[in-house]
């Protein structure tokens, strides 16, 4: 028999209770989702309003930053030395791009990438924020810009971009002196502002481009462009101009500097001319040189290297960096010591018998003529630089008195030149042999520095503004090579001021002196660089040789240069003014390891001398130098 089955009534009060309940619970749920919802809904409407905006605009609305066009160099009589090209560059804008890894795989089967542009663009992309473009690749040919914009769809965030590339006309001539720009890199960024170059691919790195770097580079501007879906640009919403930086004029001659570039030809050394009047540098040449173009857009690890091994040093400016002996160059400036400290004067007399002895040694310190010169005096001896004269006045006057004598010409300390690089040289002195040697200061070294020889150490921009100084009778002003610096909108000129000072003089005839001795030199029958004036030319030269010995010779040992191997030599040194009257240029003029002062420095200071003061040359008649490609028209002066 089954059991009987029973049935529980339903308690439908308290279902109805539970169901409440859940439906309290599920509404008071829904409600604090609606209360959040609501609340994030006010707070990015009200509270976070503007910043959506911006990043929504920011999807539409591009900043895109303008380069400045930079300054122009040019020379005195406006002859451009440093130029700007239209070229096109290769820029990616890395946050754009998805995989910048692949894209520069495919790039490079498109467009020639070599590991130095790679390397670049790394470095440049760690200093830069990934919304900036960065350049990967400059100076495209024609070919690779239209085989790009074949492609251009496949890259996004990568463009071609127009741009003005520096271009150095003359090449080498003007290297040293103008320098060159290059792509920034890091240790840039770090001496500039960064801001004002955000839209900037190169910067000055030597000579004039860098040490006016803040005048040529100009003011960037930027455009409010509206973009499309793939992000190129479909209208311009707002525009601010950049601003070329400055033209810069130079003090230098272009046709002097070509001049004296030709005359130093295959020799490795320096030329520095000067106008006395006014410290304007004229030419300054350094040889070897090298070519600037090469670093605009990035120079080969090959090309680079080859540069920094060559042992000729062509990166090298000798005219403000080489130190050598002065040799007898200083000779007229010991010359004066003597007159204005009263040691000498016009009638003193010294017989030279072929060498000099200190009192109570058996040293003998010989002139370059063994046989002597006989009785001289201070004007025969600057024509003849006779030795002996001056091995004796240098012991006369004591180191002491030489020192501060030749610090008021500026020897020992820099000149104050607008070019980075400038070495002090060395005017010795005992305070200086103590500090630097740890050793007490030795007669013997005295009678030396009398002939330019032993520690003393000058640089051809120091020789030529000394020689300024002498030429202009004591006054002497500051060498420089910014004349001028032009507003490119305006056209409007400033000329900047530079300071001078006063070499002390007692007796002005003593400049005469010297000055007479110095022509001497050049038109004396006896003069030891005659040979340049053996031509009659229309102007006196006031000048002075010398040789700067590279190895010292034992005692008794003669100097033949033949024997000697070449880089062992005797460098060539002159120093010149003219016309001696009235001078409007001086210069200095080295060629290492050239030997004779006045057989091989002498003939290349007459040469510039020449292309400065010869006939004025027709507006109508053209002047070709070394480079076929260089004419230049020379103003009437």
């Amino acid at each position: 028999m089954k059991p009987r089955r029973t049935h529980r009534l339903r308690d439908m009060a308290r279902e109805r209770e539970g169901f409440r309940s859940r439906a309290l619970s599920a509404f008071a749920i829904v409600l604090v989702c609606f209360v959040v919802l609501i609340w994030r809904f006010v707070h990015l409407q009200i509270f976070q309003h503007e910043e959506y905006t911006t990043r929504s605009e920011s999807n539409r609305v591009k900043i895109i930053p303008r380069p400045s066009n930079r300054g122009l160099i040019l020379d005195r009589h406006g002859v451009v030395l440093a130029d700007n090209w239209p070229a096109y560059r290769l820029e990616i804008i890395p946050e754009q791009v998805d995989d910048l890894a692949d894209t520069l795989e495919r790039l490079a089967d498109i467009i020639e990438l070599g590991q130095d542009d790679l390397e670049k663009f790394r470095e440049l992309r760690m200093a830069r924020h990934s919304f900036q473009s960065i350049p990967l690749r400059l100076q495209l040919e024609e070919v690779e810009v239209a085989r790009f914009s074949v492609n251009r769809h496949a890259f996004p965030g990568v463009n071609v971009v127009a741009y003005q590339t520096r271009q150095y006309p003359f090449d080498h001539s003007f290297a040293h002196v103008i320098g060159y720009v290059s792509r920034l890199d890091r240790s840039d960024l770090n001496r500039v502002d960064a801001r004002e170059y955000v839209a900037t691919t190169h910067i000055g790195k030597s000579g004039v481009e860098r040490y006016y770097e803040a005048f040529l580079h100009g003011k960037g501007g930027r455009q409010q462009v509206e973009t499309n879906a793939q992000g190129r640009v479909i209208d311009v919403l707002e525009s601010e101009p950049q601003r070329s930086g400055m033209n810069l004029h130079l003090t230098i001659d272009a046709v002097l500097q070509l001049a004296a570039v030709e005359a130093l030809g295959d020799r490795n050394g320096a030329v520095v001319a000067l106008d006395p009047a006014t410290g304007e540098v004229l030419a300054l040449v350094s040889a070897p040189s090298y070519n600037p173009n090469l670093f605009v857009n990035g120079i080969s690890t090959r090309d680079y290297r080859a540069l920094l091994d060559s042992p000729d040093q062509p990166l090298f400016n000798r005219a403000l960096q080489g130190g050598y002996e002065p040799g007898s160059t200083l000779k007229p400036f010991m010359a004066l010591a003597g007159l204005e400290l009263g040691e000498i004067d016009r009638n003193t007399i010294v017989n030279s018998i072929g060498y000099y002895q200190l009192p109570d040694q058996a040293r003998r310190y010989h002139d370059w003529n063994p046989g002597g010169h006989g009785p001289v005096d201070v004007v025969e001896a600057l024509a003849q630089s006779v030795n002996v004269f001056f091995f004796r006045l240098a012991v006369d006057l004591t180191i002491d008195r030489i020192h501060d004598y030749l610090d008021d010409f500026g020897f020992g300390a820099p000149t104050g030149l607008d070019l980075y690089g400038e070495i002090s040289g060395v005017l010795p002195s005992r305070e200086w042999k103590r500090a630097h040697r740890n050793l007490p200061w030795f007669p013997g070294e005295t009678v030396i520095l009398g002939i330019g020889q032993g520690f003393m150490v000058t640089t051809p921009l120091q020789l030529a503004n000394a020689t300024a100084a002498m030429a202009n009778r004591g006054r002497m002003v500051q060498p420089h090579l910014l004349r001028a610096v032009e507003n490119p909108q305006s056209g409007v000129l400033q000329y900047p001021e530079y300071p001078s000072t006063t070499v002390p003089i007692l007796d002005a005839e003593n400049w005469q002196l010297v000055i007479q001795g110095m022509e001497g030199v050049v038109h004396g029958v006896r003069g030891t660089a005659r040979a340049i004036a053996a031509d009659d030319p229309p102007f006196r030269i006031a000048g002075k040789s010398g040789t700067a010995q590279v190895y010292e010779l034992k005692e008794g040992e003669k100097y033949n240069a033949e024997e000697v191997a070449e880089h062992l030599r005797d460098h060539a040194l002159f120093i010149a003014f003219a016309p001696a009257d009235a001078p409007t240029i001086a210069l200095a003029v080295i060629a290492e390891h050239g030997g004779g002062g006045s057989s091989v420095a002498a003939p290349i200071a007459r040469k510039v001398i020449d292309a400065w003061l010869k006939a004025p040359i027709a507006d109508d008649q053209v002047i070709s130098f070394h480079d076929p490609k260089v004419q230049l028209r020379r103003e009437m002066r």
